[in-house]
């Protein structure tokens, strides 16, 4: 009875050891850490950025490139040309938001998604996301193209957005992009054209940034300049106010892209801005 008595005691004592050790290791196991978002805003400058939109989020979008400055007084510094985007984004989940958009400058309507793949984390040193737009610019005449159909107005855009964020206060973003056009001008651009991104973010201050980003487009066959774009952030209560210079006008996603006309070297540049309202 007393050496069964023994074994017991040392069964329940090797036994409660073993769960107290268990539990000690349990309790160092850490789950990776997921980092803050690389921006505050969804757009670097023109170029979007990993951000996305919360889920049931709405924002309202509204973007404005004045003319050129280098026409000076004339035009009151771009004042007098300008072109104006209104849009819509919403979040249907934290990692998926839909967008709509509609741009002055070649009447173009554009509907995009964009999809968080992966998140940054202790695990893995990036963040990806999708990115894939839809325009449709209603600005093409039946007196200019005789046998135009609603497929010759459609072009696409696909990106991969690429972004680590390295610190409190800078990121990166790499942009891998294509750009498919239905209906284009063979002496001045390609129907398939690739282009590569990158872009960034300083924080200067609690809620100011210095943003910049630059694209280069390998159709060779291009009339039209790279996107360089450099841009300010400014952050307030429900909103991220967005002042920027770019050698592009226009504020749709792929417009921006593959039809930037100003060059840098000789002043060509446009001054604008991007407000995302939040509710």
């Amino acid at each position: 009875m007393t050496k069964t008595f023994f074994f017991l005691s040392m069964f329940a004592s090797i036994l409660a050891y073993s769960q107290e050790d268990l539990l000690k290791d349990i309790d160092t196991i850490k789950t990776p850490e997921i980092q803050q978002p690389a921006f505050k805003a969804l757009q670097i400058v023109t170029g979007q950025s990993t951000k996305l939109a919360a889920k049931n989020e709405w924002y309202i979008v509204v973007a404005h490139r004045f003319g050129d400055v280098s026409k000076g007084f004339k035009d009151f510094f771009g004042l007098d040309d300008a072109s104006t985007k209104l849009g819509v984004i919403y979040g249907v989940t934290d990692g998926l938001s839909l967008s709509l958009s509609r741009e002055t400058n070649m009447k173009t309507f554009e509907g995009g998604a964009k999809y968080k793949l992966v998140k940054q984390s202790d695990n893995f040193p990036v963040e990806i996301v999708g990115y894939n737009v839809m325009a449709v610019n209603t600005d093409l005449d039946k007196d200019n193209y005789p046998h135009l159909k609603f497929g010759d107005r459609l072009s696409y855009l696909t990106q991969a957005l690429i972004s680590r964020r390295f610190s409190e206060n800078f990121s990166l973003q790499l942009t891998p992009s294509y750009v498919h056009k239905n209906l284009y001008e063979p002496t001045v651009e390609d129907k398939n054209q690739f282009l590569t991104g990158l872009g960034g973010r300083y924080k200067i201050s609690k809620r100011v940034s210095i943003n910049a980003e630059y694209f280069v487009n390998f159709d060779n066959n291009s009339f039209y300049q790279n996107p360089l774009s450099l841009g300010l952030d400014i952050e307030t209560g429900g909103h991220v106010f967005q002042l920027l210079f770019s050698n592009s006008q226009l504020n749709s996603d792929i417009g921006y892209l593959t039809n930037a006309t100003g060059k840098w070297g000789k002043g060509q540049i446009f001054f604008g801005f991007n407000l995302y309202r939040v509710f």
